[in-house]
């Protein structure tokens, strides 16, 4: 029996499809802190409000601290929905990642078959050649004897 020789081939496939999977948990890590921050965001939006008298240079200040407020929301917004394509971008590469590997341990599973029908053969072949020359070996012992 030969080895497969595509062995290693099947590991380097593993090993990008290892990477991809790394990849996919970092991707849903970021999208889970540009979340958070966003919520951050958003409760201290929702915490601060402007006074509705007092002085104006305070309600000034207010609305401008809000206004900064709403667009560091806004910010955090983009990064998650930009997370959140990124890590669907490496989930599409995981799963190419995986079909490389799957085509390449389809061929080490075909191979191994092969093999295997071979040998299977190869033991027909000589069961046959005793059956084919019981008779013979038979009638030569007869003579013999």
């Amino acid at each position: 029996m030969s080895r497969f020789r595509l062995a290693s081939v099947f590991r380097a496939r593993q090993a990008q499809e290892d990477v991809a999977k790394a990849e996919v948990v970092r991707a849903h890590g970021q999208t889970r802190a540009a979340t958070r921050l966003a919520r951050q965001f958003a409760d201290r939006l929702d915490e601060s409000t402007v006074p509705e008298e007092g002085v104006a240079r305070a309600i000034l200040a207010s609305m401008a601290a809000r206004r900064s407020l709403a667009a560091g929301l806004a910010t955090a917004h983009r990064a998650v929905a930009a997370a959140e394509a990124n890590a669907a971008a490496k989930l599409a590469e995981l799963a190419e990642a995986a079909k490389r590997r799957k085509a390449v341990e389809m061929l080490a599973e075909r191979y191994e078959e092969d093999l295997k029908r071979e040998a299977l053969a190869a033991d027909q072949r000589v069961i046959d050649e005793l059956a084919v020359t019981g008779g013979q070996r038979t009638a030569a012992r007869e003579v013999n004897s």
